[in-house]
Formats: C-alpha cells, sequence, structure tokens
C-alpha cells in the first residue's frame, strides 16, 4: 500500500475528507519551500501537492503561471525541487507528497533517472499535466516499479470510455478538476461537481479528489461533501505571492486560510 493509499484508506474510515494543498516549489525563493511544506501539514494538509515550475504552464491560470516565473527566477529546477521533498523527509516521514507539473523537465531529466531520484527522495506520487495516459506505457511501469502513484486528471467534459482508460493506468486517486477552464478562472458549481463526482464514483473504485476553485472553508466544506478529498492552489498561491515580502507573515496567513478549511472538512465526519 503506497503512502498515499494508506492515508486516504485512515481518512475514509475515520469518516473524513482529504485536504491536499498546492503551492509551486520554489515560491517565492527556493529557501522556503520545505518550511512552507511543514507550515501547511501543521495546518491540517493531508497530502502536499508540489508543482514543479515550468515556464508554459498550459492548465494553470495567472496566479500560478506567476508563481512559475518568480520560482524560475530563482533557477528553480526538477532535481532541486526533488532535493526539497528529501529535505522534508527528514523530518516528517507520513505525508505523501505529490509532484504536479508538466512533461518537458521530466523528459529532458530521462524518465528512469527521475523515477529512482523521486523514488530516493521519498515522492509518493506524480500528476504530469500534459501526460495522456495513451501516451504513458513508458513511464507508469517506471512509476509503478517504485511505488509511485500515477494520478491524472478527469475534467467535466471527460466521457464515461475516457474516465474507464484513465482509471486503469491510475493509482492513489484521480484529480477531477471542476471547471472547464484554467485555474482560478471561475466559481465553482457544488451542484454540478456532485452530480459529476456520483458519476465518476460509479465508474472507478479510486478515491475522487476535486480541484479548481476551492478559495474558502466554505466552499471547502461544500466540495467536501460530495468528493474524497479537497485540491487547494490558486488561492494559497495568492496568498504566498501578497506575503512574500515577510516569510513570518506568509506562514501566518497560509495557516489562517488552511485551517478553518480543515476545521470546515473535519465538521463532515460521519
Amino acid at each position: 500500500m503506497s503512502r498515499i493509499e494508506g492515508v486516504l484508506t485512515a481518512l475514509k474510515g475515520q469518516g473524513r475528507k482529504a485536504l491536499i494543498p498546492y503551492i509551486t516549489a520554489g515560491d517565492p525563493h527556493p529557501d522556503v519551500t520545505v518550511d512552507l511544506m511543514h507550515t501547511l501539514v501543521k495546518a491540517g494538509a493531508d497530502i502536499i501537492e508540489l508543482g514543479v515550475p515550468f515556464s508554459d504552464p498550459m492548465a494553470d491560470g495567472p496566479v500560478i503561471q506567476l508563481a512559475c516565473e518568480r520560482a524560475l527566477v530563482h533557477g528553480t529546477s526538477l532535481r532541486q525541487v526533488i532535493a526539497m521533498v528529501k529535505e522534508f523527509r527528514e523530518s516528517d516521514a507520513s505525508t505523501p507528497v505529490v509532484l504536479m507539473g508538466y512533461l518537458n523537465p521530466m523528459e529532458a531529466m530521462g524518465y528512469e533517472e527521475f523515477a529512482d531520484a523521486a523514488k530516493d527522495a521519498g515522492v509518493d506520487g506524480i500528476l504530469t499535466v500534459d501526460l495522456p495516459p495513451e501516451e504513458a506505457d513508458e513511464v507508469i511501469p517506471l512509476f509503478t516499479q517504485r511505488s509511485l502513484d500515477a494520478i491524472f486528471l478527469l475534467s467535466p467534459t471527460t466521457t464515461d470510455e475516457r474516465i474507464r482508460a484513465i482509471s486503469e493506468h491510475s493509482s492513489g486517486y484521480v484529480y477531477y478538476v471542476s471547471i472547464k477552464g484554467v485555474t482560478g478562472s471561475a466559481t465553482i458549481d457544488v451542484d454540478e461537481v456532485a452530480s459529476k463526482v456520483n458519476h465518476i464514483h460509479e465508474l472507478t473504485a479510486l478515491p475522487v479528489g476535486v480541484g479548481f476553485g476551492i478559495r474558502d472553508a466554505e466552499t471547502a466544506e461544500a466540495v467536501g461533501r460530495v468528493s474524497d478529498g479537497v485540491i487547494v492552489g490558486s488561492v494559497l498561491v495568492d496568498t504566498i505571492a501578497r506575503n512574500q515580502a515577510d516569510t513570518d507573515q506568509l506562514k501566518r496567513a497560509l495557516t489562517d486560510l488552511l485551517h478553518p478549511m480543515r476545521e470546515a472538512l473535519d465538521s463532515l465526519a460521519s
């Protein structure tokens, strides 16, 4: 059982929902990332999605694009991101970490070398936005051999046939993109999300995490009612941008945003 599966199984047994925050590695500075990861855990994160900065992020809106730019100004590379996870593991052996990014840095590094380095550092899952499962035959076996979960995206327009196909290639959880657009671009329609997630559950046994549009405790609770977990990204990254000049203030701001979401999700525990 992978670390991700173990955490999600334990939460389900407790009647609780997963809180999965996203931050971009290297933003606002590479020296701060590991500290921010620990801050997220203290504020209630169950799993961390750590973004690998990339110059041309196709699924990300302006907030995360700017975060990538800030990280890349400091030369944040895939190898450095992996090193950050390794440093995080020195004092946290239990919180799963998913690397979320794009194919080009992995391909440039070499798939096998990347998989070995990720496993050695303590990475638990890989979500590659622009790698469809139909083209992942070379990559997924490398991940599977190293107990790295391959996580894929589903969208409001994903067909039943494709949901089944993606689920066959996936492990850990599937990430349901709740809106038709890029990150941070629209207000979430909870009723529509509920209908789609219920349908996805009919087609896969994997947990379903919902991302895009989670902005506060209210939306986290609403989405938590109909999913296995909520994925919070742009609002956290925007908080980083607005508080980047003062690391202590930044950590307080992230905690003030994330902790009420944790409480809201825990209020749903059955």
